[in-house]
C-alpha cells in the first residue's frame, strides 16, 4: 500500500494527531515504515507514553491496512495526503499539518504549490455597513491583481469574502469545520455550488462530519497556513478572527487590519492588533504596495524571530463557566509552562480534541500559548 493509505490509517487511531504524526514520520522515515515497528520502538517518539504505545498496538492488531484504506476511499474520493505531490505546499511548513484534506471544486496545482499567492479574509459574523463595503472594495482589488480569496465560508465577513471575489471574476477557497459534504450555514447553499464550480471547497474533516465549536478553531489554522498573508476586517474583542491572526503570525505571515471605530465594539479586536503591531490598512492601493513587499515563499515560514506580540497576555483570566471537554484541559494544565503532549497525556484525551479546547481557552482569555507548542495559564 502507498505511503498515503498509511496517512488515512494512522489518522484513525484516536489520540495520534497531527503533531505526532509528523514526529512517527520523521523518527521511522515513513508511516508505512512505522506501521510495521515493534510496539516498543514507538515509545522513542516524543509524546509517546505508556499508554499511546498500548493503543497503537491494539489498533495495529485490530485494523487491516488496505480494508481501511478501500473503505475510506468509497466514501472520500477526493482528499490529499502530505505524501500527495499536489498536497498545499504552504501547508506543510507549518508544525501540524492536516494528515488528511478533502477537497471539492477546481484544483489550481500553481496555488497549490504556492505560487498562485492567496490572502485570507476573515472578520465578524455580525460585520456593519463600513466592515461589508471595505469587504468588498479590498476583495475587488486582490482579485484584480491575482490573488487568490481564502476565507471559512461563516456568515458574515466570510460570506461576503467569497461572495465579492466570486462576483468579481476570481477564485476563492472556502475552508470547512465540517465534512466536505455538510453545509453550514445552510443558507450558504448557493454559494457553496458556485465555489465549487470555480473555486475549491477544502477541509480535514471526513464527509458526514456535522458542525462542532471545537473544529472551527482546527479550521482557521488551515485558512491562515495557506496564505501569504490574511486580513481582518472586523472583529471583537474575543473573536475567532483573533485566533486566525495569531496563527497566521506564528507561521510568519503578515497580518493587516481594517481599522474601526471606538464606538463599534467590533472594532475593538482589530484595534487591539494594531496597537500590538499588526499592518495597518489606509486603503486598496496601500495594501497591494504592501502586498507587493513581502518576502519571497521560501522565507515565509523559516524565520520567526521576528514575531509580533499580537496576543500579549491578559492582566488577569475572566470569570467564566467551562463546558465540561474545556475544563477538563484546563485542569490538566498547570500553571508552569507546559508542552502539548503532555497536556494531552494529563488530560486523557485525543490530541486534536486537545488542541481545539486549547484554541478556545485561548480566546475566553484563560489560556496563553507560548513559542515551541507549550501552554500556561493566564495569570
Amino acid at each position: 500500500m502507498e505511503e498515503r493509505g498509511f496517512w488515512v490509517v494512522w489518522s484513525q487511531i484516536s489520540g495520534i494527531g497531527p503533531v505526532l504524526l509528523q514526529r512517527i514520520r520523521q523518527q521511522f522515515g515513513s508511516l508505512a515504515a512505522a506501521w510495521r515497528v515493534e510496539a516498543r520502538e514507538l515509545g522513542a517518539v516524543e509524546g509517546f507514553g505508556r499508554q499511546m504505545v498500548e493503543k497503537v498496538a491494539i489498533a495495529r492488531s485490530q485494523l487491516d491496512p488496505q480494508k481501511v484504506y478501500r473503505e475510506h476511499l468509497q466514501k472520500n474520493p477526493h482528499f490529499w495526503t502530505p505524501a500527495d505531490a499536489d498536497y498545499p505546499r504552504l501547508l506543510l511548513e507549518i508544525p501540524n499539518p492536516p494528515p488528511v484534506l478533502y477537497y471539492r471544486g477546481q484544483v489550481e496545482p500553481l496555488e497549490n504549490q504556492g505560487i498562485v499567492p492567496a490572502v485570507a479574509i476573515v472578520g465578524t459574523r455580525y460585520p456593519s455597513e463600513y466592515g461589508k463595503r471595505w469587504t468588498w472594495r479590498i476583495t475587488k482589488a486582490l482579485t484584480q491583481r491575482g490573488f487568490a480569496i481564502v476565507s471559512g465560508m461563516a456568515k458574515g465577513i466570510d460570506t461576503e469574502a467569497h461572495r465579492a471575489c466570486l462576483d468579481s471574476g476570481g477564485r476563492t477557497i472556502a475552508v470547512f469545520g465540517t465534512g466536505i459534504d455538510v453545509i453550514y450555514p445552510r443558507e450558504n447553499a448557493n454559494l457553496y455550488k458556485e465555489i465549487q464550480q470555480s473555486g475549491l471547497l477544502l477541509t480535514e474533516y471526513k464527509a458526514g462530519t456535522t458542525p462542532d465549536k471545537s473544529h472551527f478553531p482546527q479550521r482557521n489554522r488551515i485558512v491562515a497556513a495557506l496564505c501569504r498573508a490574511t486580513i481582518i476586517i472586523e472583529a471583537p474583542a474575543r473573536s475567532g478572527a483573533l485566533i486566525t491572526a495569531r496563527i497566521a503570525n506564528e507561521y510568519g505571515r503578515d497580518v493587516y487590519v481594517l481599522p474601526g471605530s471606538l464606538d463599534n465594539p467590533n472594532a475593538i479586536g482589530c484595534l487591539t492588533l494594531i496597537n500590538k503591531g499588526a499592518q495597518l490598512i489606509l486603503g486598496e492601493d496601500h495594501l497591494l504596495e504592501m502586498l507587493g513587499e513581502m518576502p519571497p515563499l521560501d522565507l515565509l515560514a523559516t524565520d520567526t524571530s521576528q514575531q509580533l506580540e499580537l496576543f500579549a497576555e491578559p492582566k488577569s483570566a475572566p470569570s467564566v463557566e467551562l463546558d465540561p471537554p474545556l475544563r477538563q484541559v484546563f485542569d490538566a494544565l498547570p500553571p508552569e509552562d507546559t508542552p502539548f503532549d503532555a497536556i494531552v497525556a494529563q488530560a486523557g484525551m485525543d490530541a486534536a480534541t486537545v488542541s481545539s479546547a486549547l484554541l478556545q481557552l485561548e480566546l475566553l482569555g484563560v489560556v496563553v500559548q507560548l513559542p515551541g507548542m507549550r501552554y500556561r495559564r493566564s495569570p
